[in-house]
């Protein structure tokens, strides 16, 4: 299992170096110096050029990445070439913000997905188990974007129970927090459990047949609590699989759900990055994201060891 856990963390390392490559060649190919969109189409050859040497885009390019990937561990993502302030301090919060969202997404994925998809399957060939299968493909149907503002037009303009956008910290007013949070986490959350919910119900359908769970059945077990007992960790690692991708989705939509409720998140920062064409902050805040799509995929590849014994057997 050690030498497992060894060679799937060196190729988590080879890909993020290779991802660092690549993010650092697609931003230097883009047309246009950030030197002349900072100062302007009216600024003269000499500024531009001193802008340059101060920020060092006059500098190789191999030199240039090597001082951008070298900070990286520390956090140091360099100095934005439009603010002139520190990117690292600015990731971070923004991330923190990002991380609640995101956290509090999947949480209501997951309260969803896994009751619903589990009672669709053990219940598949009854009439409520078709209505169950119905609902999340109608979750399925609906983007977060659209959700998030069927949800503020509900429980924010029509009822008034929950703010429609707008982010407070959880150290300065615990319960502003949590009430912000309520609607883009139900944004995030309700499509996602819908996807979700059709992979478990697949999986415990095909867990279903196998003969350890008639044998439960034999000994007088319904066929839930056979599931329970018996069905769940034998289910568990496809539907790991599919919880990796969906938290690598639910990481990208907060990049919407962000812009409707108005949460200063990386979301919001990377879109400010582009459209100010701060690139520098864009290649750290693509380089976040890029990591921790790697290291959620590291994690579940972990987690297969841990809830299957036989790669452990094996490993």
């Amino acid at each position: 299992m050690a030498f497992q856990l060894l060679t799937r963390t060196a190729t988590f390392l080879a890909t993020l170096a290779v991802a660092s490559v690549l993010v650092f060649a697609f931003m230097t190919v883009l047309p246009g110096s950030p030197a002349q969109v900072v100062l302007g189409v009216s600024a003269s050859e000499e500024a531009v050029a001193q802008m340059e040497a101060d920020f060092g885009l006059d500098r190789p390019l191999p030199e240039q990445y090597w001082d951008w990937v070298s900070g990286l561990p520390s956090g140091d993502f360099g100095t934005s070439y439009v603010t002139g302030a520190e990117i690292g301090p600015q990731i971070v919060d923004r991330s923190l913000v990002t991380l609640w969202l995101v956290g509090a997404g999947m949480l209501v994925a997951l309260v969803i997905a896994l009751p619903l998809g589990t009672l669709a399957a053990v219940k598949h060939r009854r009439p409520s188990g078709t209505v169950l299968a119905g609902i999340s493909q109608v979750g399925i149907a609906v983007p977060s974007f659209l959700a998030g503002i069927i949800l503020i037009s509900v429980f924010s303009v029509t009822l008034g129970w929950f703010p429609a956008g707008g982010w407070t910290t959880p150290a300065s007013d615990p319960v502003a927090f949590l009430q912000g949070l309520v609607l883009p986490a139900l944004a995030l959350g309700l499509v996602q459990g819908s996807v979700l919910s059709r992979y478990v119900r697949s999986t415990v359908l095909n867990v279903q047949r196998e003969d350890f769970i008639r044998t439960a059945r034999s000994k007088g077990l319904r066929s839930w609590q056979a599931m329970v007992h018996h069905g769940l960790r034998n289910a568990a690692i496809p539907i790991v699989t599919v919880l990796g991708l969906q938290l690598s989705v639910l990481l990208v939509g907060a990049v919407v759900v962000e812009r409707v409720f108005v949460i200063p998140g990386l979301g919001s920062l990377l879109i400010d990055g582009v459209r100010n064409r701060d690139l520098l902050l864009v290649q750290g805040v693509v380089m976040v994201l890029v990591l921790a799509i790697l290291a959620i995929n590291w994690l579940v590849d972990v987690l297969y060891t841990v809830l299957d014994p036989r790669l452990r057997a094996t490993a």
